[in-house]
């Protein structure tokens, strides 16, 4: 092991840099995924999503970062392709 005692946990890959700094669209906050395999390590990830102002969805276990990856192309698909522009997030909504 490179780091002995850490952990890797992915988050914040399917949003634009610009809203980092303000994550609510409307009045809705962004949706940021997350993953990881420690609990400790994800709960930390989760708090500092909340800090920032998006909607912290645990993904599941670090195996889940693959699938992390072709939503931010669709994101970039989007945003670029589609001409959406980068003000644009996702967000999972519930019933």
């Amino acid at each position: 092991m490179l780091a002995p005692g850490s952990y890797v946990v992915k988050a914040f890959n399917s949003i634009y840099w610009e809203n980092l700094a303000r994550p609510l669209i409307g009045r809705e906050a962004a949706t940021c995924f997350y993953c990881g395999d420690e609990a400790d390590a994800k709960a930390k990830v989760k708090e500092l999503i909340l800090d920032i102002g998006f909607d912290p969805v645990d993904a599941g276990p670090l195996t889940a970062a693959r699938l992390l990856e072709p939503l931010a192309l669709l994101w970039i698909q989007l945003a670029s392709e589609q001409g959406l522009g980068n003000n644009i997030a996702i967000k999972l909504i519930g019933r």
